[in-house]
């Protein structure tokens, strides 16, 4: 049993009729199994609050016309513009057979690391990852221990993840050194810019001194020249 629990009704609408449930407080969604995929609804406020705490990693018990079924979330349609879900797929799965879904990869214990007390930041560049594992085994989220982080090329991979019994990555072929986390170092990148800025600078100033006047001389030398001009006329 799951502590997340989801009520559907059926539903005949579909395709850009569908838009008329979403103006009655309905999420049109789409629950896919062994056979046809069963065209469902729900109501905004009450499946909006499932999804966000089953995400794509959780099992939930849904009833579609007094039918339980367990599934997983697959995906969620968001408009671009208000934000709001837009539709549901969801994928039926049974207790006893394994399951691949989304989970989020935490990250802990850098504020206690040594290359956090030099200042330098921690910058995740893989937030989740697929694994694979029967409902009831899938992990809510898999933490990364960042606390033993210390010189400036340090950095956490795929290896360093530690997977609960039961649970194994669905992609077998993925880099154990695929990179998850690394350090940089903003002092030091905000001291390369401004070397960058300074020397683009001085080439600039540098290259206006070396532009010729319209008469072919530098702009020093045609300084000189009208000073020697105005000499002449005087005498």
């Amino acid at each position: 049993m799951s502590e997340n629990k989801l009520s559907l009704e059926k539903r005949t609408l579909a395709g850009k009729k569908a838009a008329s449930l979403r103006a009655e407080g309905l999420i049109p969604s789409v629950v896919y199994g062994e056979g046809e995929p069963i065209l469902a609804q729900s109501t905004y406020n009450e499946t909006e609050k499932v999804l966000r705490s089953a995400g794509y990693h959780s099992t939930i018990d849904i009833d579609i016309a007094g039918k339980k079924q367990m599934a997983i979330v697959k995906n969620v349609a968001i408009d671009p513009v208000s934000r709001k879900i837009v539709n549901v797929e969801f994928q039926a799965v049974s207790a006893d057979k394994p399951v691949e879904a989304t989970t989020p990869i935490v990250l802990e214990g850098f504020d206690a690391s040594e290359a956090n007390k030099l200042h330098y930041t921690l910058l995740q560049v893989m937030e989740e990852i697929d694994v694979k594992a029967k409902p009831a085994d899938l992990p809510k989220q898999l933490t990364v221990d960042a606390s033993k982080m210390v010189e400036l090329d340090d950095k956490l991979t795929v290896s360093d993840i530690v997977l609960p019994d039961g649970v194994v990555l669905a992609d077998k072929e993925l880099d154990p050194e695929q990179v998850i986390a690394n350090l940089y170092d903003p002092a030091a990148e905000a001291a390369q810019r401004e070397a960058e800025e300074a020397a683009a600078k001085e080439t600039a100033q540098t290259e206006a001194a070396d532009v010729p006047s319209d008469n072919g001389s530098k702009p020093e030398e045609a300084a000189e020249g009208e000073g020697e001009a105005k000499e002449e006329a005087k005498e």
